[in-house]
Order: structure tokens, then sequence, then C-alpha cells
């Protein structure tokens, strides 16, 4: 889409104060009529073929000139903090995401909530809070979500209104109209930081130890099958992206996501994503089939961003033959949850097993189990670290090797407590040594940390 149709839609957007099928409406301040003629006035004055050729700085200049002319030669009554708004506002439509942009800006906010066009939340750092940004009517909004999901080749429309698609910065987003949506369209974007959080970040904000993170790296060098779980917003997808990085630069990666958010700095990293069906129900391509193609490319690691339904059993198949060190995250509650649903995805395979071989597999395909959760202040612990140990009867064996233990809560509302090692000497301390990555046995002395 070149400049003059990017102008040319904001105009109509513009003009389309006015209720269209579900979309509601709302009466434009004076502001919001004087940016509409700033608009108009723009598209008639502005060389657009001229402007193909500049640069978004030049771009963005040449359009903030126009407009003071504009205001200057139609004598406009507007202070100098309006005429900045606008400006910014005209410029935010035209080459990015309107009223999203100051909050994309934002580093501190983690996640932006617009639950319709008047009300926007933000998370910041594990709270949730009102946004004072806002969008003009249902329709503005609308055209944002499309803008988004258009980057991408997909779309949004009343037989198809749910889409997943991300940012070019990675972030991930979620967009759901009516009639699904019965108060407008809503749309959620977690949002990944630029630079990418190292495990010494996770160290400083408090989320895991010293200790804790040289065990990390010692099992992902070691080539040692892990499973992240923990709930939503608990930092699984951050904590693998850190983890795989410290896979070695000379192995071959394959990642596999719904949306794609890893991003892997490996030299040798190939990225999948599963796509979802057209509008006549074809051309489907499941985490299954990525999976099951993998296998095919000759990878030494499997990446899989979040395991959520048949694919397990060729996840599982493939950590059993020859691909060692794959990761995978999945949602549960505790270690011992995430158990049980692994169990129940396999039964949503169809294949017939028994629930002894089932879980034969279970034990033999993953090592460790590493928990994250977000506490009530808002702050994101690795709750434990876990080892599958094996079988006694028809039940899965593990031990805890390190965990979190919460005290109380302080009288400013933050969570209290501390890192604590059992005791345990884990058994895959034997495999990092063998794998040149060896562990002194005083890490896993019992004492707080």
């Amino acid at each position: 889409m070149n400049l003059r149709d990017i102008l040319s839609e904001q105009q109509t957007h513009l003009h389309s104060f006015q209720t269209n099928g579900f979309l509601a409406s709302k009466p434009a301040p004076a502001t919001g009529k004087i940016k509409h003629m700033l608009h108009t006035k723009l598209i008639d004055g502005l060389d657009l073929y001229a402007m193909e050729n500049m640069s978004n700085i030049e771009l963005r200049s040449t359009i903030e000139s126009a407009i003071q002319k504009i205001v200057s030669d139609e004598h406009l009554q507007i202070n100098s903090s309006d005429l900045l708004r606008v400006t910014t506002e005209i410029q935010n439509e035209i080459f990015g995401l309107g009223p999203l942009e100051p909050l994309l800006a934002d580093p501190s906010i983690s996640d932006i909530l617009v639950n319709n066009y008047s009300t926007v939340f933000v998370e910041r750092y594990g709270k949730l809070e009102h946004a004072t940004c806002s969008f003009d009517d249902d329709n503005h909004l609308l055209k944002i979500i499309e803008k988004i999901v258009a980057r991408i080749g997909r779309r949004i429309d009343e037989s198809s209104p749910m889409v997943d698609a991300r940012l070019p910065d990675g972030s991930r987003v979620n967009a759901i109209i009516p009639p699904l949506s019965l108060d407008g369209p809503v749309l959620s974007i977690r949002r990944f930081s630029e630079v990418p959080f190292t495990m010494d970040n996770l160290m400083e904000f408090g989320t895991l130890t010293d200790k804790m993170a040289l065990i990390l790296a010692s099992l992902v060098k070691a080539k040692t099958n892990i499973l992240v779980s923990g709930g939503t917003g608990s930092g699984k997808t951050t904590l693998l992206n850190i983890m795989s990085g410290f896979i070695p630069e000379n192995e071959r990666i394959i990642t596999i996501e719904d949306a794609a958010e890893l991003r892997l700095q490996q030299p040798h990293v190939v990225r999948l994503e599963t796509r979802p069906p057209n509008l006549e129900g074809k051309g489907e391509v499941t985490q299954r089939a990525l999976v099951k193609n993998a296998l095919r490319m000759r990878p030494d690691r499997i990446v899989l961003g979040e395991v959520r339904g048949i694919e397990v059993l060729d996840m599982l198949q493939a950590m059993n033959t020859g691909h060692e060190g794959s990761l995978t995250t999945i949602h549960a509650n505790s270690a011992r949850d995430s158990l049980t649903r692994l169990e129940n995805m396999v039964g949503l395979s169809g294949i017939s097993v028994t629930q002894k071989a089932m879980r034969q597999q279970i034990v033999s395909a993953i090592s460790v189990i590493v928990h994250t959760a977000r506490l009530s202040d808002g702050r994101r612990k690795v709750m434990s670290v876990h080892e599958i140990t094996g079988m006694e009867g028809d039940m899965i064996t593990m031990q805890e090797i390190i965990g979190y233990r919460q005290t109380g809560i302080g009288s400013d509302g933050s969570v209290l407590g501390h890192f604590s090692a059992t005791g345990v000497r884990p058994r895959f301390s034997d495999r990092l040594a063998s794998r040149g990555a060896p562990l002194p046995d005083t890490m896993f002395e019992a004492s707080p940390i």
C-alpha cells in the first residue's frame, strides 16, 4: 500500500463518524473536527508522488510543515499543545497504529488490552491500570486491527471474526470482533522487549537466583529435555527464549510456534509458524504437521513454543528418538499438573495406548520441569525445578531440586519469600558431568538462598 492509499484510507475513516453496520459512533470534539479538516487538506495539498521516495523522517517533517501551513492559511484557532497533539495523531494514523503508538513506545508496558474503543488498559510491572488514550469509535479500532493483520497476510471480518497476529517487533496480537464480541472489536497485545531479556536480567528482577540460572544453563548445554510450565503471563516464553540462548551455535535448531515469539540468536535457526484455515476452511497447517515435517529437516533440537494439543505425541516421540535437548512450554498450575495435562493431550490424539505406556513415554522423553508463576504483586518467579526420576507402579515420580517459598505479604503488598534448595542431589548431575557441564554437589545443599 503506497502513501496515497494510506492517506486516502485515513481520510475515509475521518469521514465515517456515523453508524456502519455493527459499528458504533461518537460525536467528534472540536479538535476532532480540526483534525478531520487538516487530514482532508493534506491530501489535496501534498505532492504524494514526490513523497513516495522520501524517508520516514522526511515524510513526518513534510507533513508537520504542511499542517502548520494549513493552520496559518486557514487562521484556525488552536493552541500549540493541541496542534502538537493533532499533528502527532495524524502522523500516528498514517505511519503507525494510531492511539496505540504512545503505548507501544513505552518500554514499561508489557500488555495492551483494548476492551472497546473507549476503554484501554495496560499492564505495567505486573499491575493493570487504565490508559488515558482511546479510539474515535469502533470503526477506528477496527481499521487499526485490519492494519495489523494485513501486514502478515491475514484478514478479519464477520465471516472470520478471530485472528492471531504479531507486530514487527514480535509482539503477539489477538483480535476478536462482532458478532462474537458483544461490545465492539476487542484487541489484546502481549508485548516483547525490543532488546530480549537475558538471564542476568531475570536474576536482577529476582525471578531466579544465580545458582538456578547456572543449573538451567548447564541442563540446556547437556542436551536435557526440558518442559517449562506455568499460567498465562507467568513468563514461560521469556524463560524459554533465554534458556535457548545456551544452545551451542554449531547445532541446528528448529522452532515451531502458533505465533512467532521466540527470537533465538544462534546462526543456524529455522523458524516455522502454523497457518489458520482460509475462508473455505482449507489450507490449515497445524503444529502437529510442522513437528512431523521438522523431523525430516535434520534438527539437532526442536523448540516448540507451546504444546497445546495432539502434537504432544509427536513431540514426545521426537524427544525419544535422537532429538535430545528439545524445549517446550505448557499451561499448568504446577509441575505435577503439567504431567496430567500432557496425559490428557496424548489422549486427545485418538491413539489407543494404556495409561502406563503413556506415562512411560513421558518419563523417557522429559527429564526436567521448570515451573513459573506470576505472584500477587505482579512479579514473576521460577517457583520450582523438578526432576522426573522414573515410575513407581503406574505413577510418575519426581523430586524438587530447588524452589521458591512464599512466607507472607509485606505492608506494601509485595510478596515475601526466598529460594531454597531441598538438599536432594539430582540424578541429572551425573549427566551434566559426562556432557561437559558439571556442577558441584554443594549447589544442591539444603539452605535458603
